[in-house]
């Protein structure tokens, strides 16, 4: 089957509210081709299937988690970590009074000291963790519960990393963060007289994310778990998911903002209401600098079950209406439609028409015009 047609890229049709951007190619209509140009057509099916709308926004590329490291008892700083190093689980956090103070991975930051006598509580499970992963836990059950063999097991950690062998962890000897801790600053210096909830340092997780200050007008379509794609600066792709979704804050640096269509987050220069979202990312990420540019394609919007023909089977009418050709043998029909979401990702989008069905055929140009 050959028909003529005159392909118009009239079709770049933004879609959505929160600027979810559909590209619908329309096609003109037999009349306002050109005789002379002849373009081979196909055959598509109308499928009943699951669409996504998309929104292009802006990110910058950074770590994964936030984190800020407390003293826990007073006493002059005596050592601190370089900014860029990392600390992992059971290696030096920082120095009072000469005394090293171990980073352990926990969110439960400490609140007492941990010795014999003292109440069940989820501190003590956290404790026993750590000791068992750092490999002093042999004979001693991970649970609530602080038992000799919880004290056994803290003298062999304390004799093993030159710590005073006490069979008990005072407040302030450990301090706790999610995970390996990449030093982004210190907020005191060598030779500070601290007190007990002054922070020491600051920094982030090590694993690569990318962060996003979306408007909060996107904000209710987006759910941690979603996945997303990333593009990098060198135009390759990268597969992630949303892994957290903060509340809405006023004056985003706007060197993180901006937008590729109407879902942005901050403009440049300026100062509106955003929410930071976390995304991280699926393989390594070498050789860029915190802060580099990327794209990210967001879901703005979704729709299960619904009927979808190819983008490319749009005929554009006068009016700003759609219709597609449906063929069935040598018979063919025009049949008004109303577009719903594009699915650009797919090549989709959604549409509602009086007579039409899932499995008929919809005409499309073969060559993808």
């Amino acid at each position: 089957m050959r028909r003529r047609y005159t392909v118009t890229v009239a079709g770049i049709v933004l879609v959505g509210a929160a600027g979810g951007v559909g590209w619908a190619v329309a096609r003109g209509s037999e009349a306002q081709s050109d005789p002379g140009q002849h373009i081979p057509t196909g055959t598509a099916e109308v499928r009943r299937t699951n669409v996504i709308q998309q929104s292009l926004v802006n990110g910058v590329l950074g770590h994964a988690d936030s984190y800020s490291l407390q003293a826990g008892a007073a006493g002059v700083v005596t050592s601190l970590p370089a900014p860029g190093s990392v600390v992992r689980r059971g290696q030096t956090a920082y120095e009072i009074d000469g005394k090293r103070v171990p980073l352990f991975y926990g969110k439960r930051p400490p609140w007492r000291a941990l010795q014999s006598g003292v109440s069940k509580g989820a501190d003590v499970q956290q404790l026993e963790t750590n000791l068992k992963a750092l490999g002093f836990g042999s004979g001693m059950t991970v649970d609530q519960s602080f038992t000799s063999a919880t004290s056994t097991a803290i003298r062999r950690w304390q004799k093993a990393t030159h710590l005073p062998v006490t069979g008990t962890v005072p407040l302030g000897q450990v301090v706790y963060a999610a995970g390996p801790m990449l030093i982004g600053g210190v907020d005191t210096k060598d030779g500070a007289l601290i007190q007990p909830g002054e922070t020491v340092e600051h920094g982030t997780g090590t694993e690569r994310a990318v962060i996003v200050h979306l408007q909060p007008s996107v904000v209710p379509n987006v759910h941690i778990g979603d996945p997303v794609t990333v593009t990098l600066p060198d135009g390759s792709t990268r597969k992630g998911h949303i892994t957290d979704v903060g509340a809405v804050t006023t004056g985003a640096d706007s060197g993180s903002s901006g937008s590729s269509g109407s879902s942005g987050d901050t403009a440049a220069g300026g100062s509106q209401p955003v929410a930071p979202v976390t995304v991280k990312l699926e393989g390594n990420i070498n050789g860029l600098l915190d802060q580099t540019p990327v794209q990210i394609a967001i879901t703005s919007e979704s729709k299960k079950n619904v009927l979808a023909v190819p983008i490319v089977a749009l005929l554009a009418r006068p009016g700003g209406t759609y219709e597609v050709n449906v063929v069935n043998g040598a018979a063919q029909q025009r049949v008004p439609v109303q577009p719903g979401l594009f699915d650009e990702s797919a090549g989709l989008v959604e549409v509602a028409g009086s007579g039409l069905n899932a499995g008929q055929l919809v005409e499309v140009p073969s060559d993808g015009s």
